[in-house]
């Protein structure tokens, strides 16, 4: 059984099984996968913590879910939050079963058709500002571009004050995200928040473009449970 700490944002979440379920190769029920999914919706802010200063509230919180599932007899735990493996970095160790790392993940599966050029992180202030896809990024030779300023205030908006409050994607206010980013010369863009994998969606932004970490950590998920 796999176990999921979701509900970061909700939305995110029921994309993350829809994409899980797509990517199973499945002739009836049993062949897909179990899932314990815990929607931990109250958990605090990922952003405001890091930003803060005050992680050991989130941090607990993170541990006592992971501790949750593995005790519900989960073999490995899936986070549908890109913010929140901040946290993950910190607890994986004082937990009995494995992880799939999104962001560890994503950054292999971006090591050849990136290698040595440049790609966007689109991401909240705190997983900027933790460069935890910078790290990542530059351990597989990929060159990690965090967007200026104004461009970083169009994300945020996009995911606080759009998708958070499920309100669907402003394509203008995209549109500029998508401009800035090409301006820059990247080769390509991270949707390195899971709110971006509902903008995806809703968009339909280019497949060629756009790297959703939230399907390499479904379709890894398919292959660690061997329904692939």
């Amino acid at each position: 059984m796999l176990g999921v700490i979701g509900g970061m944002g909700p939305l995110a979440t029921s994309l993350f099984y829809d994409m899980v379920t797509e990517k199973t190769c499945a002739k009836c029920d049993q062949d897909n996968i179990n899932m314990l999914i815990l929607s931990d919706a109250a958990m605090p802010d990922r952003t405001a913590a890091i930003l803060s200063g005050d992680t050991e509230t989130v941090r607990q919180r993170m541990l006592a879910d992971a501790r949750f599932l593995e005790k519900n007899g989960c073999e490995a735990i899936a986070v549908t939050c890109n913010t929140a493996h901040y946290f993950v970095d910190m607890i994986e160790e004082e937990v009995g079963i494995p992880f799939i790392h999104m962001i560890r993940e994503t950054a292999k599966a971006l090591s050849e058709q990136f290698a040595g050029k440049r790609v966007a992180v689109l991401a909240t202030d705190g997983t900027i500002q933790t460069g935890l896809y910078q790290k990542a990024l530059e351990q597989q030779n990929v060159k990690a571009y965090a967007p200026e300023r104004n461009i970083q205030a169009a994300v945020m908006e996009t995911i606080y004050g759009r998708i958070k409050q499920n309100k669907p994607a402003d394509p203008e206010l995209w549109q500029r995200i998508e401009t800035a980013c090409r301006g820059a010369g990247c080769d390509g863009a991270l949707l390195a928040c899971t709110e971006l994998s509902v903008v995806k969606k809703q968009l339909s932004l280019p497949e060629s473009y756009y790297v959703d970490p939230m399907e390499v950590m479904a379709q890894r998920c398919v292959e660690r449970f061997a329904k692939a």
